[in-house]
């Protein structure tokens, strides 16, 4: 009998499989294809102060081995989501939630994950801070240590749950900012979010997706995942959870072999709503074949 439970901040799941935000809605959704609560957890769609529409269509652009989307955070805002999102969920779903918190000032962030880390659904804060700072010259709070360590300040500030900082792939140095995240507080890694990506339509010699650009995923960014998390896990102490181009059981294992304690799948989801339940039933057989007893002990094991 394998042991699929990893311990993430203090919060027994009972596998490492956690949907990404951006591809698993509110999780309600998805219950009407399967239950949901076979879910190690799943990180809600990101979630900002006040409503927002998105971006222009198109926004999604088919890729080899990938997509690129640029939905632009469309979501109904804060005060909607504990009103309307986390009500519909809870009939749904009665395992602790992650709560995926985008911004675009320090305010910005403090002010909603204030308001989730009061939610008594919600067990730990993904921070996404891939956002443009608009007070900062449009530049991501994610490319450099400094940004990143003062979101991550300002949230810890107002908050008392584990809190996960999500950092940004387009970076010079993703560990540095790692290092300044757990310095300032963070309870955890949350890495990688999308690469940078972008067709052009040879038809009408434009550009595919509206917004020109988009974040790139899927299998092709697998390797790219594995090395970030991989040199981080040898920088850091508090726990990672690994997303990427995750798209099966085996992902699972090699995600966790370079450092990560759970795990997050994104656009497989978008390609098979089962997806996720899918891993998670495969993971038993693929322990079995590679002589693994207990999931929390291969963490970190390639190292």
């Amino acid at each position: 009998m394998v042991n699929t439970k990893v311990n993430l901040s203090g919060i027994v799941l009972d596998n490492p499989v956690i949907p990404a935000s951006g591809t698993f809605g509110y999780g309600y959704e998805f219950a009407h294809w399967y239950d949901i609560n076979c879910l190690g957890t799943f990180s809600f769609k990101g979630t900002t102060k006040d409503p927002r529409f998105g971006n222009p269509t198109p926004r999604i652009a088919e890729c080899t081995a990938g997509m690129i989307n640029a939905v632009g955070l469309q979501n109904p805002g804060v005060d909607a989501v504990i009103e309307h999102e986390l009500p519909l969920l809870a009939q749904c779903f009665s395992k602790p939630v992650m709560a995926n918190v985008s911004g675009f000032s320090i305010e910005d962030y403090a002010y909603t994950c204030q308001k989730l880390d009061s939610q008594p659904q919600v067990g730990w804060l993904e921070v996404n801070i891939s956002c443009p700072n608009v007070h900062g010259g449009g530049m991501s709070f994610g490319t450099s240590p400094e940004a990143a360590a003062e979101v991550t300040r300002a949230v810890k500030a107002v908050t008392t749950k584990p809190v996960y900082i999500k950092l940004s792939p387009n970076v010079t140095d993703i560990v540095s900012i790692a290092k300044a995240c757990e310095e300032a507080g963070a309870d955890g890694i949350s890495m990688i979010n999308t690469l940078m990506g972008m067709r052009i339509d040879l038809k009408t010699k434009k550009p595919v997706i509206y917004n020109k650009s988009g974040g790139f995923s899927g299998p092709a960014i697998k390797p790219v995942a594995i090395s970030m998390v991989y040199r981080v896990y040898e920088a850091v102490k508090i726990p990672i959870i690994g997303m990427g181009g995750l798209s099966s059981a085996e992902d699972v294992i090699e995600m966790m072999l370079a450092g990560a304690t759970a795990v997050e799948i994104g656009a497989a989801n978008l390609i098979d709503p089962c997806a996720s339940k899918n891993i998670i039933d495969d993971l038993p057989r693929v322990m079995d074949k590679y002589g693994i007893k207990n999931l929390q002990d291969i963490i970190g094991g390639a190292h």
